[in-house]
């Protein structure tokens, strides 16, 4: 009976999973990733026009730190996917597969979804009020809209919400299992 209802539950849980992984883990990923193209296109025309020109733009600065932050957030459900965030693995890698999908579990009932809803919830209040404010950067004489930026702050935590829904499952077929959804062994 507890086989049965097992591999039930596994039917429930792979393609939701798998959906994830590939619809947010990994799309994510590879669109995000171009955000780098005009971050570097934007800095290497600024060196140019600065020091070759001497004659600076107004707009570099936003653009750098506007595109990298967008880069570095939207592309955080990615590198939750392919397990590239800290972690201290002095002890975890010792651990058997249902342990580390226990301790897991655990720190994403924890620490991560309580943590990834006041991010959510924060930055949607942030974005909303930036977009009726109609909010504009202070930071250069070229004051860019901020509200498209301040966007990206909610938009993130809701991938990492969905990505890390994933992850939190994962972990419990590891449990269930002694083994890792991915494990084929």
């Amino acid at each position: 009976m507890q086989s049965s209802n097992s591999d039930k539950l596994d039917k429930i849980i792979t393609p939701i999973v798998k959906n994830i992984d590939l619809y947010v883990g990994e799309w994510s990923g590879r669109i995000f990733k171009w955000l780098i193209l005009p971050l570097t296109g934007g800095l290497t025309y600024e060196v140019f026009a600065r020091y070759i020109f001497n004659a600076p733009t107004i707009w570099a600065y936003d653009m750098t730190y506007m595109l990298y932050a967008a880069h570095f957030m939207l592309g955080a459900a990615h590198t939750l996917y392919i397990g590239g965030h800290i972690r201290t693995d002095l002890f975890y890698d010792k651990w058997s597969a249902k342990t580390q999908g226990m301790v897991d579990a655990i720190g994403y009932l924890v620490f991560f979804f309580p943590g990834m809803f006041f991010f959510f919830t924060a930055g949607m209040e942030e974005a909303i009020l930036s977009i009726s404010l109609l909010e504009t950067s202070d930071a250069t004489p070229w004051r860019p809209p901020l509200y498209p930026f301040k966007c990206v702050v909610p938009a993130s935590a809701l991938l990492l919400l969905i990505q890390g829904f994933s992850e939190f499952l994962k972990s419990v077929y590891a449990v269930r299992n002694k083994r890792w959804f991915y494990d084929q062994s």
